[in-house]
Formats: C-alpha cells, structure tokens, sequence
C-alpha cells in the first residue's frame, strides 16, 4: 500500500528521513510553507524559502521516489511581524503561480490576533485569485476558539468548505469542522497534538469522509513515519485496507486534485529513482554510489 503525507516539513528533514519513509511507502509529500524556528528579518528570505519549496526540496524528494508538492502562504506566527508580513503578502502571488504549489497553506491563526486576521483573511482572497485550495493551522492553545474563528472567517469571505482543509484537529475540534463541509487534518505526533490511538477512535466514530492524517514532522520533535504507523493501528484496531487507503491516500489526493496541478492518475505510477541527476550542480549523494530504479 501506498502513503501521502499531506502536511511535513521536509527542509528540517534528513535524507536518511526520505530514505525511511520511501522504504515504508510514502509516495508523496506536500510541504506547506512554514516558519524556521526563529524570526525572519527580510522578506527576502522568504523568497529564497519559497524558491527551496518549488526547487531543491522538490527535488531531493525525487531522489528517493517521492512525489513532492509544496504550499505557499505567510505562516500565522509571521504574521505578527507587521514589518515584515505586508511584503511577504505582496510577493506570494507570484509563487502560488509555481509548478507544485497546490495550496496557499499554511494560513490561520497561531495567538489569535488582529494581524494574523487580516493575513488570513487576505490569503483566502489570494487563494480565490489563484483558483487554489486553503490549507489552515489552528492554533494550539485555544484551539476550539481558534477553530470556530476560523470557520466563521472561511464562510465569511464565501470560501468553499469543500476547498478547504481545517488542519491539527482534536476531539473537541473534529465535530464542528466536518459539520461545515471541510476537511479535517490530524497531525500525529509522539507526545503532543493527536496519537495512532485516538485518531483510530475518531475514526470509529466519524468515519472516513473528508479525513485526513499527517505527521506535520518539522525541525522538533516529530516522526516523519507518522502516517505509517497510524496504519499500522488502524489494521490493527480491525479496519479494512479499503479504510486505510481512503484516509491515507486516497482522500488527500482528491482534496490537492482541486488545485490541477496534481494528477491522480501520475501519482498511480511508480516515481522511479535517478541519482545520477543533479539540480544546479549538487546531488544528493556526497560521493557515494548513484541509484537509478526505472
């Protein structure tokens, strides 16, 4: 069986990271756009992330058999920085123009204040321009607030729920997301956010239908295997293979579908493995031996 994580970020990642979850059966990957741990200063190094999303992480995924899809938007955290946010906002239209970018993502509320607001609300404007799918981090602290904020804001600006993904969910979050026609994403993590075990209960009890399940790995402490060892709990608790691949496969791919810029029936076939190619001069290997799988 093939997996899609549809939330990682590979650029806090090892290649021995790709190496294991091409080994589990991850096939694809989007990364959404992200903040690096500490404050950016420029909005040039924005430019230069967003190049790395599209570019060289697009293809260090490849060189492992991965298909890599990436987001574009102003994370919530950056968007408080008031200096900052208002060019990263004015240059974003032309990356979500970029090959590979099937969302403006991630967007939302992070402490819940009036600058990430206006962010958020100006990025579902740039996704409706760009005819793009929205990928939404919820805070985590108030998160049921968040959430429901985030709900009244998406229906305010007349966003389609169906071209929505409502991610980091819990218990107390879940309900209220699919009630509104969204989608649902879980982010399964070792100790914090949802586990293998209580994502297997929310299925048992909401089913399949627009959920979603990612691993969210990022530069903290995270398992890029996420994915896979949440199916590994899900057989276990008893539920059919049809079960695992709808939620682990099949439905994110129908949801970043709706960006046409991700083909369902490509994704079907085997990537294949070329190590012998390079991007701008550089490859992966350090010296060791290519691989090459057709």
């Amino acid at each position: 069986m093939k997996f899609f994580d549809p939330h990682i970020h590979m650029t806090s990642r090892t290649t021995d990271d790709y190496a294991a979850m091409a080994a589990a059966g991850i096939a694809a990957v989007v990364e959404p756009a992200f903040w690096v741990g500490q404050p950016r200063t420029h909005v040039g190094t924005f430019e230069d992330y967003f190049l790395s999303l599209i570019g060289w992480e697009r293809f260090r995924a490849s060189q492992f058999g991965i298909r890599h899809f990436a987001t574009m938007g102003l994370n919530p955290k950056e968007a408080n920085n008031e200096r900052i946010a208002p060019g990263v906002l004015e240059l974003l239209p032309l990356y979500l123009e970029k090959e590979g970018v099937v969302a403006v993502g991630e967007i939302g509320f992070d402490e819940i204040t009036p600058a990430e607001e206006r962010c958020f609300a100006a990025q579902i404007e740039l996704a409706k321009d760009a005819d793009l799918p929205i990928l939404i981090h919820t805070p985590h602290r108030d998160k049921k607030l968040g959430t429901e904020r985030t709900l009244a804001l998406v229906r305010d600006h007349g966003f389609p729920p169906e071209r929505t993904l409502v991610d980091h969910n819990t218990e107390e979050t879940l309900k209220s997301v699919l009630d509104s026609g969204c989608w649902a994403g879980h982010s399964i993590y070792p100790e914090t956010k949802m586990d293998e075990r209580r994502m297997v209960e929310l299925v048992r009890r909401y089913g399949t239908e627009r959920m979603l399940v990612n691993s969210a790995a990022d530069w903290g402490m995270s398992d890029p295997l996420k994915v896979v060892k949440t199916a590994a709990a899900l057989r276990d608790a008893g539920f059919a293979d049809d079960v695992v691949e709808t939620i682990l496969w099949r439905n994110p791919i129908a949801f970043f579908a709706q960006s046409r810029r991700l083909d369902p029936a490509e994704l079907e076939r085997p990537l294949g493995v070329d190590q012998t190619r390079l991007f701008q001069g550089n490859s992966v290997l350090r010296g060791q031996t290519p691989r090459t799988e057709r």
